[in-house]
């Protein structure tokens, strides 16, 4: 049986608490300075004592307290030979990344990132039809993702929130790097990327809260990626075009429609009716335990969490000195 720490209980971590006591038979140790915790049974235990934690054995590690704290504790249960499910984004810099790829290469530790959306029937779908090479040669991509922050978590005061606080790596670029990650797993690293970014919406944050940048793939292929945190309603849609054709897809209707240069005719490949947003999460951590048990390497593992943060972090870079930026 697998004995489970959770780093931090925010909205994430109870996320996880939830669906690891519904979906599983683990064990439960959640680390957190909260003390109104009260479950109805006996397979959770809350403590704010790390060493506490790691004297109950846990066999895994769950990383899902603020972002600017990751890697620090990522280290700490990594060095105790923890498996590791790292929340994206892996960090908010590059400090301490190395060592703990170190540590994790020498003691085998499986890794795997909390990039959901690697999970959505959608996304893994467009992956698809790209390697059939249904749209021809890719030319373009369009990819927006736009929420309203305050209504991320209604029942709490969104300025307390580290989404929207700098000194804890908050802030768009790297709060919503799920859409920078799917870029990535469909069209691997990029080659250059330009990028504008500020705090330009009314919202009482010190982040930035908008995002517009140009990123250039291998093979010329040339994604405009758009992320804010002032849209309402929620948004999240790309727009693949190519010589053949345009696939498109949107958070709306869940629909991955195909037009057809040729016959000038659009057609539905995929048609989700009964998306259900949770069922990501419970996916990501079935996926995780079972390469925990057959020691097998993850969908998503640390390797490309590193690529995902680097591509944020040239972003951020690339608006911070209003230049095109080549990644190596």
């Amino acid at each position: 049986m697998n004995r489970i720490l959770i780093i931090g209980y925010g909205s994430i971590g109870k996320r996880h608490v939830r669906n690891i006591l519904k979906f599983t038979n683990s064990q439960i140790i959640i680390y957190t300075k909260r003390s109104d915790l009260d479950f109805k049974t006996n397979r959770v235990i809350i403590t704010d004592s790390l060493d506490y934690c790691l004297s109950q054995k846990p066999n895994i590690g769950f990383i899902c307290n603020e972002t600017s704290y990751h890697i620090p504790i990522a280290l700490k249960l990594a060095k105790a030979g923890l498996d590791l499910f790292l929340e994206k984004p892996l960090s908010d810099s590059i400090k301490g990344v190395k060592q703990l790829e170190k540590i994790v290469k020498q003691k085998k530790i499986i890794t795997q990132m909390g990039h959901h959306m690697r999970f959505h029937d959608c996304i893994i779908k467009i992956r698809k039809l790209i390697k059939q090479n249904k749209v021809g040669r890719i030319i373009s991509i369009q990819v927006e993702n736009g929420s309203y922050l305050p209504d991320w978590h209604p029942n709490e005061d969104y300025t307390k929130s580290y989404a929207g606080k700098k000194g804890m790596g908050g802030g768009i670029i790297l709060t919503q790097i799920h859409d920078i990650d799917y870029l990535y797993w469909f069209f691997g690293n990029p080659k250059s990327i330009f990028s504008f970014s500020g705090k330009l919406s009314d919202l009482k944050i010190s982040s930035e809260d908008y995002s517009s940048s140009i990123i250039q793939f291998p093979n010329r292929i040339t994604a405009e990626l758009h992320l804010d945190f002032f849209q309402g309603p929620e948004y999240r849609g790309c727009k693949i075009k190519g010589t053949n054709g345009i696939i498109t897809w949107n958070s709306i209707d869940n629909k991955i429609k195909f037009f057809n240069n040729r016959n000038k005719k659009w057609e539905i490949i995929l048609n989700i009716t009964n998306y259900e947003r949770n069922q990501l999460y419970v996916d990501e951590i079935k996926h995780f335990l079972k390469c925990v048990k057959n020691r097998k390497k993850t969908i998503n593992p640390l390797a490309d969490g590193i690529k995902t943060l680097n591509i944020a972090l040239t972003m951020k870079k690339s608006s911070r000195t209003n230049k095109l930026i080549e990644l190596k």
